[in-house]
């Protein structure tokens, strides 16, 4: 009897909007056709917004008894958007004009002159928006449908999808699903995946206070906690965000994202390097969170060779890695933390003085936890990363005394691969690792070494290991699963089972073997 057919997943908002988007990228380059999309996305985002706010207060004027030919001036008054984090959006800048011109030949200078619009309006976006929609490279057929394909979205919170961070959820899709396509060195570099960013987050748990990322990259760090306090029962006014970004382009996607999410950043009023332009010198951080280039080469600058940054050794010239580590210290508040992703050489590297460096993190008590990560969680390299916690005054900051001990996690067997070149990390997994942590760091937390996965070492034992921080060699091997099966029956029934994979491989031959015979008659 035929199995019934599985029904197919319901491809979700976001899926549909990015397969019919990437049909339209034609010969564009992803790396340039994401600002064209993503720009396009705030825009018809603000537009929603102020259309959404516009209608709720023509409603609170009507019902004020506010006579008809009164309303359009006080429809005008801007101060009645802004109270409410409402960018004013100009006529010429509204979607329904916009979609008016899809059509047109001059699309792209309507929407290039929208963005200047809405620019000079709103002071917080100035000099952050994409501005090249008129130019020749672009075909104005696609760029018309394109319009049509985001106009088809609502954005708002009454709409038939039902939440009002619809838009964000796309935006963040549309990141993950670039930094897949592009290539080259450096490609999705600009995005952290969700799962990486999930795990930081819910290990440092940043309920309230200040939040800082000084490789913001566009901006998921940020995301990612205020929908943790959200989570939690909290306000988003509950946290304030501080990052500074390099890469111009990245800067203004972060800025973008951030405020259509409706989070108040400070992410200076720049681009710039966070080693020889801290955006934030005065800063002490309650939490950090980041997910730095990893073992860039070509940082250094002669400025830096006093740096009162590197307090426990200055780094090597040809790896940044150990000025991050110690860019993020010297940023923490006096009882704060900071969670980060670095690559696995940071873990054992001797060469540079980096050894050095590392032990004496640990011994000044700073190093919280490590996890080793499995590989391929990234869109632009495959190799493993660790994650490190680094937390100051852990003799208490509001969880047990922890001196003396560094908590080492392996986590290299867990994931699930969702396609050739890319592992995620369910909710379970990220559960697993976070929960382990806090039952290690809380009071009571009921926290058991796991041999094969967790191990608590004290510092006695991370100095026999020459403050090597690799988790392999702490927590040991897993318990083997007793196996009841008596060895004959075993072997007799791997054998049957590779004689039927055998003879299925046969008649797979003849099927194929069949078809081919079929073509060619």
């Amino acid at each position: 009897m035929a199995r019934p057919a599985k029904p197919k997943p319901q491809k979700t908002l976001e899926q549909t909007l990015w397969e019919a988007a990437d049909k339209l990228r034609g010969n564009q380059e992803p790396s340039e056709y994401k600002h064209v999309v993503l720009g396009l996305v705030f825009l018809k985002y603000v537009s929603d917004r102020f259309e959404e706010r516009r209608k709720t207060l023509e409603q609170e004027l009507v019902a004020d008894g506010i006579k008809p030919e009164r309303l359009a001036s006080f429809l005008e008054n801007r101060d009645e958007y802004a109270s409410h984090n409402v960018f004013w959006v100009p006529e010429q800048a509204r979607w329904g004009y916009i979609q008016s011109r899809a059509k047109l030949p001059s699309v792209g200078q309507d929407i290039d002159q929208a963005m200047d619009l809405v620019e000079k309006e709103n002071p917080s976006i100035r000099g952050v928006l994409p501005r090249n929609y008129g130019r020749d490279g672009l075909d104005k057929r696609r760029l018309g449908e394109l319009v049509d394909l985001i106009g088809s979205i609502g954005f708002t919170s009454t709409d038939d999808h039902g939440a009002d961070d619809v838009l964000g959820r796309v935006y963040e899709y549309f990141l993950g699903q670039f930094a897949g396509k592009e290539t080259g060195k450096d490609a999705g570099a600009f995005y952290t995946p969700r799962w990486v960013v999930r795990t930081l987050v819910e290990m440092i748990e940043p309920y309230k206070g200040r939040v800082y990322d000084p490789a913001a990259g566009s901006g998921g760090m940020f995301v990612q906690s205020a929908e943790f306090v959200k989570a939690h029962g909290g306000k988003r006014t509950d946290i304030s965000v501080y990052g500074q970004e390099f890469t111009d382009t990245t800067w203004k996607l972060a800025k973008m994202n951030l405020a259509l999410r409706g989070i108040e950043a400070d992410l200076g009023t720049h681009s710039a390097d966070s080693f020889t332009e801290d955006l934030h010198p005065d800063l002490r951080a309650d939490f950090i969170l980041a997910n730095p280039p990893f073992n860039v080469s070509d940082w250094w600058d002669a400025k830096l060779a006093d740096d009162p940054r590197w307090k426990y050794g200055t780094p090597p010239q040809g790896n940044a890695n150990f000025a991050w580590v110690q860019h993020f210290i010297y940023h923490l508040s006096p009882k704060g933390t900071a969670g980060f992703v670095l690559a696995n050489g940071s873990l054992s590297s001797k060469s540079s003085g980096e050894g050095e460096i590392r032990r004496k993190l640990v011994e000044a008590d700073l190093v919280d936890c490590i996890v080793a990560m499995p590989d391929k969680l990234f869109f632009n390299t495959g190799i493993p990363v660790s994650l490190w916690f680094v937390s100051k005054d852990r003799h208490g900051n509001g969880h047990r005394k922890r001196e003396g001990e560094v908590l080492f996690i392996d986590a290299r067997k867990l994931g699930v691969m969702a396609s050739r070149r890319l592992r995620e990390l369910t909710e379970d997994d990220i559960q697993k690792i976070a929960g382990t942590y806090h039952a290690w760091r809380n009071h009571d937390g009921g926290y058991e070494d796991i041999p094969g996965f967790a191990k608590a070492a004290s510092l006695e034992e991370i100095t026999k290991h020459g403050f090597v921080l690799t988790p392999g060699r702490y927590v040991g091997a897993e318990d083997a699963e007793l196996d009841e099966e008596p060895i004959e029956e075993k072997i007799e029934r791997l054998t049957s089972e590779l004689f039927a994979e055998f003879e299925r491989g046969r008649e797979l031959e003849e099927e194929v073997r069949k078809r081919l015979g079929e073509l060619r008659s």
